[in-house]
């Protein structure tokens, strides 16, 4: 399944955008659970105009520079409302290259343990603290149903991810 052509529709289904605006959507929002590049994004930008669920409009921008901004169609969004009600089996585990150094840690001393992980740490604090300023954004919570739910609770699911990783790091530290 194609799930990045969902991601697309998803983002086009809130508003019109150009490629680049939806590469930016994955660099901010979609980070903290999906990724790509653009170099998928914009074979998938072309795939989905050929197949009809997507269209675009050229806008000129200054004197010369043309841009495509991307909308969903009616095909779109009736493919994507039928996505969306797939009850998903579980995915396999993400890979996790500090979990697999972890495993064969036995192949290092304990200060270059200690040092894996306190570095790991640091970068996972660094993203927690992140993700806790984007989560500050938010005067409220969202009303069910706004486009702010989703992205709200998804905020919220990596918070807590995050969360456990720093506390099982601590418990590895402790056991140094």
């Amino acid at each position: 399944m194609r799930v990045l052509k969902y991601a697309i529709l998803g983002l086009l289904n809130r508003h019109p955008m150009t490629g680049y605006d939806i590469s930016k959507e994955f660099d901010r929002d979609l980070m903290n659970f999906w990724h790509a590049k653009h170099s998928q994004i914009y074979p998938e930008l072309k795939r989905l105009t050929e197949e009809g669920l997507i269209k675009y409009e050229v806008q000129i921008s200054g004197e010369v520079l043309e841009k495509k901004v991307y909308s969903i169609t009616k095909e779109g969004i009736t493919d994507l409302a039928q996505w969306l009600l797939i009850a998903e089996e579980l995915e396999p585990t993400p890979k996790d290259v500090f979990r697999l150094r972890m495993y064969f840690s036995e192949n290092m001393n304990q200060n270059q343990l200690k040092a894996l992980i306190k570095d790991q740490y640091e970068k996972r604090f660094a993203k927690y603290q992140f993700l806790k300023q984007r989560l500050d954004e938010y005067s409220h919570e969202p009303l069910i149903g706004s486009v702010e739910f989703g992205d709200y609770m998804v905020l919220l699911s990596a918070i807590m991810r995050e969360n456990a990783y720093l506390d099982w790091l601590k418990i590895c530290l402790s056991k140094l």
